[in-house]
């Protein structure tokens, strides 16, 4: 099992930058591939980032170029950094493990808010 608590969401103008994270308790996250969702109320949630354990990653076209995911293994914990950001970025982020050794076996955290004024 792993529990992931996500953090630094907030309120921000456009333009603007913030910094996620989600640490991850319960079991070490270096073999899983992680992930940044997001979802706003009547749609499905959809990926922004991910990263395999090996730290490559790859982007929602919506935010390459904007966001960046970086993970720290020895600190069990996943990032997101956000710049320049767009009204369009408003969401619930989530943050996803992926067991790699078993598919389907996913878990998330609670969400944190973003909310960009224009």
């Amino acid at each position: 099992q792993v529990q992931l608590v996500e953090s630094g969401g907030g309120l921000v103008q456009f333009g603007g930058s913030l910094r996620l994270s989600c640490a991850a308790s319960g079991s070490r996250i270096s073999i899983y591939t992680m992930g940044w969702f997001r979802q706003v109320p009547g749609k499905q949630r959809e990926v922004v980032a991910r990263i395999a354990s090996g730290s490559s990653a790859n982007y929602a076209d919506s935010v390459k170029g904007r966001f960046t995911i970086s993970r720290d293994n020895a600190k069990n914990t996943v990032y997101l950094q956000m710049n320049s950001l767009k009204p369009e970025d408003t969401a619930v982020y989530y943050c996803n493990a992926d067991y790699p050794f078993a598919p389907g076996v996913r878990y998330w955290g609670q969400g944190t808010q973003v909310t960009v004024s224009s």
